[in-house]
């Protein structure tokens, strides 16, 4: 697991150059770890009508959805912090609906450092429809 987490830190790093972030000038990079094994990055897009910012964790979600994949493995997010990063609320859910148990989490801070935890540890009462 340490080589993928290496390789999630350097998409997720990647992408958080491409973050559009002109409000909060805190520009995100997150990486999702697929069950095929394919990596997935996504970066944080802010809009004026603040409601539509979409957070980096959801975009790298989204993209591995719209490849195919269903089940997160691992997802790292980093930004510019000293402190690691945690995902927002909607972020947990959406990660919930593709963890597939144990997901690990691991929340950097701006030097790559990381604090790892699990999704079942970060939301302790998941939100689930039965499908």
């Amino acid at each position: 697991m340490a080589d993928k987490k290496e390789e999630l830190l350097a998409a997720a790093r990647k992408a958080r150059k491409n973050a559009y972030a002109p409000y909060s000038q805190f520009h995100v990079g997150a990486a999702v770890l697929g069950a095929g094994g394919r990596i997935f990055s996504g970066c944080n897009v802010e809009n004026a009508s603040f409601g539509l910012t979409c957070c980096a964790e959801r975009n790298a979600i989204f993209a591995m959805v719209a490849a195919g994949e269903r089940e997160i493995r691992e997802i790292l997010v980093i930004g510019e912090s000293e402190e690691f990063l945690p995902p927002c609320g909607a972020c947990r859910q959406v990660i919930a609906e593709f963890a597939t148990p144990p997901t690990v989490v691991h929340m950097c801070n701006r030097e790559g450092q990381s604090h790892d935890t699990t999704v079942a540890e970060l939301v302790p009462f998941i939100f689930h429809l039965k499908k």
